[in-house]
């Protein structure tokens, strides 16, 4: 049984960076004032909100077969993940055997972008007041099954950069 969940995972894990590198190769070169970097590397989102440079929040990401899914605890320090905890059984394994798999709000809403350039049949958000992502919902094509994606992001806390 453990072969089998192990080779399921290799050929989903191939499966996605195939996916996830054709979507990198047709959206190259594209800028859209959803989510573009500034001269001083911030991402400055379509709402005003610019991803500080330490943050944490917690993500709970559910919906289609992706290695992502389950829900995190995530700090974020200059742009990276620094700390990432899996608070449910399926986050716990991603964090665990897929560490590089948890986003940045920065990262989620760059897919978001490329979601919207791709013509994905949907591509919405909504936003706190201060305007910082409180929810990704993604379909790229609504008559596929499982490539859906549902990122519901809460707990967020801008904090110091480190030193």
């Amino acid at each position: 049984m453990t072969a089998v969940r192990r080779t399921a995972r290799s050929v989903t894990a191939a499966v996605l960076l195939t996916g996830g590198l054709l979507a990198t190769t047709a959206a190259c070169g594209d800028d859209t004032p959803t989510s573009r970097a500034t001269a001083a590397g911030e991402r400055e989102q379509g709402t005003g909100w610019k991803e500080p440079a330490a943050y944490s929040y917690t993500l709970t990401s559910s919906e289609g077969e992706r290695s992502l899914l389950g829900t995190f605890r995530v700090t974020v320090r200059d742009g990276e993940v620094t700390d990432a905890k899996g608070l449910d059984e399926s986050g716990r394994r991603v964090v665990e055997q897929l560490p590089g798999e948890v986003p940045t709000l920065g990262e989620l809403l760059e897919e978001l972008a490329r979601a919207r350039r791709d013509d994905a049949d949907k591509a919405e958000a909504k936003y706190a007041a201060d305007g910082h992502p409180v929810r990704i919902s993604l379909d790229w094509d609504e008559n596929a099954l499982d490539d859906e994606a549902d990122y519901v992001v809460t707990g967020y806390e801008p904090g110091p950069a480190a030193d």
